[in-house]
């Protein structure tokens, strides 16, 4: 499928051919001496957002403002056009304060990918199917594990939740974009009152990857993309189920 980039290749390619003009620390000029022995920066992850916008025109015209000073790699419009906004070896500026597992710093670490959605309206296949193809692409060139596909809500709970319950989470999981569990069936009723099952479930949430200071933001931001609740602050005793399942299938962070 080809993409619609906003900016020439060509215009990058000669940016990275020009020369970078000298430095000077206070009172002592710097002289340029191009090493070879450098790396760009790989991306682990991919944050989806949702625009909040009715247009992609909208999203366009927000996404470029200078003023507004907020991007993302990608727009995906509801057409399923797809407009590059951000060259992938950049850090862009969609995921704001934000934290998985260790990683404080998403948007030095990521892709961030735009969806042409007002927020309450369904998400069109002609957009999914762009979607997903172009998540085949980044996942295949950088190597993205599958567990590293989230949303801005999953990265932000509390202070976002894009790109909503609406989203569908587990079509993504199905072709390799993101953990899923299915409830296993007779599962039992939560004493929601025990203290040490609320401990419980923030160890497992924060086994996951979410930042559980705040329990009920993370308990709301699982409820929005593994339960399609959209502002959801308990566990059913199918959700806990659930966070179990994806708590075991989660590999151990490293020391």
């Amino acid at each position: 499928m080809p993409f619609r980039r906003l900016f020439p290749a060509l215009v990058l390619a000669a940016a990275a051919c020009t020369p970078i003009p000298p430095r000077f620390a206070p009172g002592v000029p710097v002289h340029w001496v191009a090493s070879p022995n450098f790396d760009l920066r790989r991306p682990q992850y991919v944050i989806l957002h949702h625009t909040t916008n009715d247009t992609a025109a909208q999203a366009l015209a927000t996404l470029t403002n200078p003023e507004r000073m907020v991007s993302a790699h990608y727009l995906v419009g509801r057409d399923g056009t797809v407009y590059q906004l951000v060259d992938e070896r950049y850090r862009a500026w969609h995921a704001g304060a934000s934290r998985w597992g260790a990683d404080s710093d998403i948007n030095s670490a990521s892709i961030g990918i735009e969806l042409d959605n007002n927020g309450h309206e369904p998400y069109p296949q002609a957009q999914l199917d762009a979607l997903l193809a172009l998540l085949a692409d980044l996942k295949s060139r950088h190597d993205i594990p599958r567990e590293n596909f989230l949303g801005h809500g999953d990265v932000a709970p509390g202070r976002k939740v894009d790109p909503g319950a609406l989203f569908p989470w587990k079509l993504l999981a199905e072709r390799g974009f993101g953990m899923w569990c299915d409830a296993p069936s007779g599962t039992l009723p939560l004493d929601a009152s025990d203290p040490g099952l609320r401990r419980g479930d923030q160890d497992l949430l924060s086994r996951v990857g979410y930042d559980a200071t705040n329990p009920d933001a993370a308990i709301r931001a699982f409820n929005r993309h593994f339960m399609a609740l959209e502002d959801e602050p308990a566990l059913s005793p199918e959700g806990r189920a659930i966070l179990e399942c994806l708590a075991a299938a989660t590999k151990e962070p490293s020391k």
